[in-house]
């Protein structure tokens, strides 16, 4: 079994305690995104766990835990996000220069092999076009030499539940622009350029644009493939069913909880409202067996 910490949320950012204290517990219990009454409780039995994957923009405070999980035999990656986004879009993610410090020290502590770097979602519009994407790819690029081998690139998708930010950030004058032949062209063949320079190969995430002719091939993020080559673990799992169409991450059982991220990054698709999620972090008990006391869960 795999454990996605989190799809949902920060783990590492923001519940690093409550993880480690599941871990030392055994267990921990996962209330149905569609259905909070249904509870899976969710083994963290080293022997119940082939891998945790990692995905966070911010892992500072769970890298001093890393060497009990070590101890414990567990085997990780992370997948780290990391871009330079005006504070418009990204007000509460960290500096690129706090991010590219705490990714340095992590790919050193377990190898750059282990931390695969999401340049995601790109988000097109007047204040990040083609060339910002450019010279922002390049100098993370250039940062993350020798310190990871991988990168993840997607576009955002607006959901429902981001059609009324996106029109309150209209307000202050960001407008979404369209992808063409010619910008999307210009955009991918300067990307992979600039990867290869760097040591970094590069896939998509459940992309509906085939991009291997740009020398992009769809992706996994939660890769077997990859975890094969990483740990020597062969382990046979299905395309996971519950994720995006064109998603080709193996299957995993996702630990965390909607609406429970402070980022708020105005494109996040984990998150309805920021004023649930900041009432529901407050709840938050790092010894509680779900993420939010499911007791005092703001749904």
């Amino acid at each position: 079994m795999i454990i996605s910490a989190s799809r949902r949320t920060d783990i590492p950012a923001f519940y690093s305690q409550w993880f480690m204290n599941r871990i030392r517990a055994g267990y921990c219990l996962v209330p149905n995104p569609f259905n909070p009454n249904q509870i899976s409780n969710i083994s963290l039995a080293p022997e119940h766990v082939d891998l945790i994957v990692f995905w966070t923009r911010n892992p500072k405070l769970l890298i001093p835990y890393l060497k009990e999980l070590d101890a414990r035999g567990y085997s990780y990656y992370f997948l780290y996000t990391l871009m330079d986004n005006p504070r418009i879009l990204d007000p509460k993610s960290p500096s690129p220069e706090i991010s590219l410090d705490t990714f340095r020290k992590l790919s050193d502590h377990i190898g750059p092999e282990k931390v695969i770097w999401r340049y995601d979602p790109i988000v097109l519009s007047n204040l990040t076009g083609i060339d910002f994407h450019k010279k922002t790819f390049d100098k993370i690029a250039s940062s993350l030499h020798s310190y990871t081998f991988r990168c993840i690139i997607s576009f955002v998708d607006i959901y429902r539940k981001m059609e009324g930010r996106i029109k309150r950030l209209n307000a202050d004058g960001f407008v979404l622009s369209k992808w063409n032949d010619a910008n999307s062209s210009d955009l991918f063949s300067s990307l992979v350029r600039i990867a290869g320079n760097n040591g970094i190969e590069i896939r998509s995430c459940a992309s509906p644009k085939d991009l291997t002719d740009f020398g992009i091939p769809a992706g996994k993020c939660i890769d077997d493939i990859c975890i094969s080559n990483i740990f020597g673990k062969r382990l046979d799992l299905k395309k996971d069913p519950s994720q995006r169409k064109n998603c080709n991450c193996v299957s995993s059982k996702d630990i965390g909880m909607y609406d429970s991220c402070l980022y708020e990054c105005r494109y996040c698709y984990a998150t309805t409202s920021f004023d649930r999620a900041r009432l529901n972090h407050k709840r938050h008990n790092p010894d509680s067996p779900s993420l939010i006391p499911l007791e005092s869960l703001i749904l």
